[in-house]
């Protein structure tokens, strides 16, 4: 109505170009309609309300009233902001080593509107090194907007804690930080209607006010202060959050922002290439890879469609034509397994899509769609579980329109259930795209090993600048060492855990304090721990469970504390959520003991992989196996060294860590490594060691 509204008064705004007739009609004023039809029974309801042209116009004006105050705020924060930049210099006295290398490569990426690769050490303080020179290119109208992407919660704080520390400086800089919706939703469950959620229930009509209370009295907005003001409001903390970012200068978000295809900021990406001068800032870029490939890989399974059926009862024509759809689905995976039994197999791998199940799925999109309208307000017993199967069939849909020759489909039976999957080989092309998005991007880590590997699987390409910085500690601060003496291959595992007990009791005695051992499984760690706690019960062990929520994870590392008398081994899995993000400083960690290369698990999925790039460049093992694996093995390392006071102890534990192969994986500041071949040894240089001591 208020649409019409506006284009009421624009039509009585200009009067000469009416007839004598349709201005005699206006001084009365005029009658707005609106029209609206039910697609499926053809039904039409007209709304219809007359309006005065000096309503009209009141409402009008009230308008740019409304949004001149909103232009005025946005032009007077820009004129305090570039100022303040311009005034502030770096927050400290002088550059870490190598981090104003790092600094001058982000801006002059910025600049040629390029992509930069770079590999840079724990301690250079990569954070500052990429937010700082794109505060500054903002001032100089080289961008509208950063985007400061990330995996992990704790990466988000440390971006957080870098504009605090600009900002004690006096720089005026307004940021946000996002959080999925089922986190900072104040109910149990994030349903989203006004029938449901009282935050919703007039949210439009609040939103304005509560929005520029929050702007006016905030430059660093955390979910926190986000579900302050929202609760001040009554309204959404989610929507709220995603409405400050249209008017804040740095958004701080998951990498789902930027690149998954369901939860992608469309506000700000939707009209694809150009849509803005963004900058991406993408931390801890390692793990970008892996999650893209698994936000664009997909999978629908036969009981999902079944279970529904099966409880679907009702007798109207729309339900009945929604069980037919589901009815020709099932037979559709019972003929399926039929195959796979005839062919003596549990899966099988086809190059292209199959046309048919996909005709099934759209028939399925259309009546589960017409069966989710008219269910609507009925709160009908099924309408949830319908309504996830036919996000997830959406998704399955969309993902099938981006199909081409980096995915492979797969249909498997496990378990008794049949599934279809479309894998995601090399998500590449994908991240290419997505970052396309941004005028210029930044993909940093510590751990970017081999630097051309990652440029390649992040989207790069030989015109796009690759950056290795070394650790600025200094390496007699840690002791690292390689025992080559003992392998951990597959076929090795049962005579290696002796061994290995004999070789981490070894390593965590010679001085008290707390060690990590890292291993590539489950199984594997819980063999070792079994026989260490029992050989050596005088030890005190934490064992990582499988299961873990947060306040387990918070309990496990608060036992590392820095005071702790004695000797505590946490005995951890390789690429877990204690293997990278956790900041363990000082005498909290003195030991990382590393068992294993890191090697992800073999699998018919990784196996794809492998065979997609031996096709693609020779080199599948690697690029599937290798790489992955010795990424894994230098985040863990790097949990020891995390300020320039730490010292420590890194112990390799793989004969394959002896080859030229990893050797050459190792980065530069490792050139200082021992390599051994027993107990004996390793004994000799731990006691040359002065922290140890």
């Amino acid at each position: 109505m208020g649409q019409a509204k506006c284009y009421a008064y624009m039509y009585m705004k200009n009067p000469d170009k009416h007839t004598a007739e349709e201005k005699e009609i206006e001084r009365s004023g005029m009658t707005i309609q609106l029209t609206y039809c039910q697609l499926e029974t053809g039904e039409i309801q007209r709304i219809q309300r007359e309006f005065s042209f000096e309503e009209l116009e009141e409402f009008f004006r009230g308008l740019l009233d409304k949004y001149g105050a909103w232009m005025d705020y946005e032009r007077d924060w820009k004129r305090l902001r570039d100022s303040s930049i311009k005034e502030t210099g770096f927050p400290f006295p002088t550059y870490r080593k190598g981090q104003r290398k790092l600094a001058v490569a982000v801006y002059r990426t910025i600049e040629r509107e390029r992509k930069l690769y770079a590999q840079a050490s724990t301690g250079i303080g990569k954070t500052l090194a990429t937010i700082f020179p794109s505060v500054k290119a903002m001032a100089e109208g080289k961008c509208d907007k950063l985007f400061y992407l990330t995996a992990k919660t704790v990466t988000r704080t440390v971006a957080e804690d870098a504009l605090r520390l600009m900002g004690s400086k006096g720089l005026r800089f307004k940021s946000v930080t996002l959080r999925a919706k089922e986190k900072i939703c104040f109910l149990d469950e994030a349903i989203c209607n006004p029938e449901h959620c009282p935050y919703a229930k007039g949210h439009y009509d609040r939103i304005n006010d509560a929005l520029l209370d929050l702007l006016e009295n905030n430059d660093l907005i955390t979910p926190e202060i986000t579900a302050e003001y929202a609760k001040k409001h009554r309204v959404c903390p989610h929507e709220m959050g995603l409405d400050a970012a249209l008017w804040t200068d740095l958004v701080i978000g998951d990498y789902n922002h930027a690149f998954d295809p369901n939860v992608y900021l469309k506000r700000f990406f939707s009209d694809g290439v150009g849509s803005g001068d963004y900058i991406f800032l993408i931390d801890e870029a390692h793990n970008l890879a892996d999650r893209v490939r698994d936000m664009y890989t997909c999978r629908l399974e036969k009981s999902a469609f079944y279970n529904i059926k099966k409880k679907l009862k009702d007798k109207n024509k729309v339900a009945g034509k929604l069980r037919r759809t589901l009815d020709g689905i099932n037979r559709y995976f019972i003929d399926l397994r039929k195959e796979l039994e005839a062919q003596e197999k549990t899966s099988r791998v086809e190059a292209d899509r199959d046309m048919v199940f996909n005709m099934l799925i759209m028939g399925f999109l259309n009546d589960a769609g017409q069966w989710l309208t008219q269910e609507k307000l009925n709160a009908h017993e099924l309408h949830g579980e319908v309504l996830e199967l036919y996000f997830d069939a959406m998704n399955f849909a969309l993902i099938g329109e981006l199909y081409d020759e980096h995915y492979c489909s797969i249909k498997e039976t496990c378990r008794g259930d049949v599934s279809v999957s479309y894998f995601c080989l090399d998500p590449s092309g994908i991240i290419a795209r997505c970052l396309e998005r941004a005028k210029a991007a930044v993909m940093f880590s510590a751990t970017l090993t081999p630097l051309p590997y990652f440029r390649e699987m992040l989207g790069g390409s030989e015109e796009d600048g690759m950056i290795a910085l070394p650790s600025p500690f200094r390496r007699e601060r840690m002791m690292l060492i390689a025992h080559r003496g003992i392998s951990t291959k597959y076929i090795d595992r049962e005579r290696s855990v002796a061994p290995i007990s004999r070789a981490i009791y070894e390593a965590v005695t010679k001085k008290k304090g707390n060690y990590l051992v890292f291993f590539p499984s489950y199984e594997y760690m819980s063999r070792v721990y079994a026989l260490f706690s029992q050989a050596f019960p005088e030890i005190n062990t934490l064992l990582q469970q499988s299961t873990m929520d947060e306040e387990e994870r918070a309990g496990f590392l608060a036992a590392f504390d820095e005071d702790n008398p004695e000797t505590l081994v946490g005995f951890c899995v390789l690429g877990g959520i204690f293997s990278e993000g956790i900041d363990l400083k000082g005498d909290r960690l003195i030991g990382s003991i590393i068992v294993g290369v890191g090697l992800p698990k073999l699998s018919m999925r990784q196996e794809l992989i492998r065979e997609y790039f031996d096709q693609k460049n020779g080199m599948g093992f690697d690029y599937a196996y290798v790489y992955p694996g010795m990424n894994k093995v230098l985040q863990a390392a790097g949990r020891v060294i995390r300020t320039e006071e730490d010292y420590g102890l890194v112990l390799l534990i793989d004969s394959r860590f002896g080859t030229k192969k990893y050797r050459s994986l190792f980065p530069e500041h490792w050139s200082h490594i021992k390599t051994i071949k027993d107990i004996s040894e390793l004994k000799s240089l731990l006691e040359d060691f002065a922290y140890f001591k």
